[in-house]
């Protein structure tokens, strides 16, 4: 298949599908290679830099959907819903989840200091986070993970592409040790 006929299935399967589509989708509907296909993307991505719309990978999967700088324009004709704010607390308990997949209740609650019973309720009804099983503790407890919607909110790939924590000290009391971090900041 020629190039720019590749170009446009693409265009037109991400539009229609509406959703992430697979790498390996895509590879049975045009019957090319995944290197070709992420290849043709690239291309298409670097095309559409100066449009409204955009391709971005999650996992891997790709998905079609408008640049994050019209929000604000789209969000009112599409959804008359007040729109979704994440609280302090829910952002906490993202952040979390996100750098400890498979985390439990406890173990949230743990770092947090407070009850997340209602920020995991939120969170699971926004389906930014999902139940990742059971862990192998007494009791049983359900573990948390994100979703590919958590990656779309945020703009990353994966959760490898998360920025890095910083390095920090605990005193004996169990507390962060904020000056072993201002000094490794340089003092900033």
């Amino acid at each position: 298949m020629e190039i720019e006929k590749a170009k446009k299935v693409i265009e037109a399967i991400l539009f229609s599908a509406g959703r992430a589509v697979t790498e390996g989708e895509l590879v049975i509907a045009l019957e090319l290679d995944k290197e070709q296909i992420e290849k043709i993307i690239r291309n298409m991505q670097d095309e559409y830099i100066t449009r409204g719309i955009e391709i971005i990978k999650v996992e891997n999967s790709y998905q079609m959907c408008s640049k994050k700088e019209y929000y604000e324009y789209i969000y009112p004709i599409l959804d008359k819903r007040a729109k979704p704010n994440l609280s302090t607390a829910a952002l906490e308990t993202l952040a979390i989840i996100a750098y400890n997949p498979r985390a439990t209740r406890a173990e949230i609650e743990a770092i947090r200091g407070v009850n997340s019973d209602g920020t995991i309720y939120k969170l699971l009804e926004y389906g930014l986070i999902e139940d990742a099983g059971k862990a192998d503790l007494p009791g049983k407890p359900t573990t948390y993970k994100t979703t590919d919607e958590f990656l779309k909110m945020f703009g990353y790939e994966n959760l490898s592409r998360l920025p890095e924590l910083p390095k920090y000290k605990l005193d004996s009391n169990r507390q962060i040790v904020i000056d072993e971090i201002i000094e490794e900041n340089g003092g900033n």
